[in-house]
């Protein structure tokens, strides 16, 4: 049952972030942090405390600091960058498509603070198209987990992965209910629950609200499929395709804007393989705002109730055919 699914507490996916890069510091002595004057939001005190020597303090100055990881990379290090999402991406695409991307660095990108559940910080800090702009670049594999333990597990993952990996987390307290042992897989969607009657694919804190539509359509006599898409790029097809080949429609859910992110990559696998009807959750060609985090994700339909209509209309969509 859907409703089996709880929460073990509540903790920031950036917590989950500072917890991974401290443990795999310990296994790994070439893994290197970096920041850009954002050392705290990032969660990094306990390893800049316990590794001195393997930090960087790039200051406000992230090209810079792609440009001294993708140089660190050269001599075997390992280099985490790290600062929110959107200067992560959006100011520094070029260094990362040239510095990093193009010549196959093995740079792993953090970011945090990513999508409207940034909130207060408003709309120039709620980057809503970094998945998409980073899922283009060849080679970059993107990686959005869902809570704190899955942040970790994703963080300690990367480490042992050649090549640049882009890793999304983000701001809030966020229900934590995956494995605390859980072992990260690359490019393996996991599956929450199984059903028959539609396929609810999320990413990021969007997962936990799919697990929170999934119970209200339980209630309702549906038999509802999550899958828990933690790797956007290499995306998981045969998960894909096993799923809606067994329910027949199916609803993407993503703190992204529905144009490029993870349901433009579900409707490219749908389309070459089982057309089937789909529904989108996501911001719609929109930027974002100031305000409480749950009340954004209220606004901008990214909340349990919406994603409850999607699935019913895509369910309907698929008795009309």
């Amino acid at each position: 049952m859907v409703k089996d699914i709880q929460p073990l507490n509540e903790k920031e996916t950036r917590a989950g972030f500072g917890e991974g890069i401290l443990e795999i510091g310990r296994k790994n002595p070439n893994v290197v942090a970096l920041t850009a004057d954002l050392l705290g939001s990032m969660k990094l005190n306990a390893f800049i405390k316990e590794f001195p020597d393997r930090f960087v303090q790039c200051g406000i100055g992230e090209a810079n600091m792609i440009g001294i990881a993708a140089g660190l990379t050269i001599g075997g290090k390992i280099p985490y960058t790290t600062t929110f999402a959107n200067f992560s991406t959006g100011r520094v695409y070029d260094q990362i498509r040239q510095s990093v991307a193009y010549s196959g660095k093995n740079v792993k990108i953090c970011a945090s603070h990513a999508g409207l559940t940034l909130g207060e910080d408003g709309a120039t800090h709620q980057i809503l198209e970094d998945i998409g702009m980073m899922k283009m670049l060849p080679g970059m594999t993107v990686i959005v987990p869902c809570d704190f333990n899955q942040t970790k597990a994703a963080t300690m993952a990367i480490a042992d992965y050649e090549g640049p990996v882009y890793l999304r987390f983000g701001r809030p307290k966020w229900p934590n209910f995956t494995a605390v042992d859980q072992k990260f897989e690359i490019g393996k969607a996991q599956v929450l629950h199984e059903g028959t009657d539609i396929s609810l694919f999320a990413c990021g804190h969007l997962v936990w609200i799919a697990v929170e539509a999934g119970k209200i359509l339980e209630e309702r006599g549906y038999s509802v499929e999550i899958i828990n898409i933690h790797t956007i790029k290499p995306l998981d097809e045969e998960a894909v395709l096993k799923s809606i080949n067994k329910t027949g429609c199916a609803v993407t859910a993503e703190e992204h804007n529905v144009l490029g992110g993870l349901g433009d990559s579900i409707a490219q696998v749908a389309a070459r393989n089982n057309p089937i009807p789909i529904e989108y959750i996501g911001t719609n060609d929109t930027f974002g705002e100031s305000g409480n985090p749950f009340e954004l994700l209220k606004k901008y339909g990214l909340d349990a109730d919406h994603i409850v209509n999607a699935a019913e209309k895509a369910i309907a969509r698929k008795k009309a055919k």
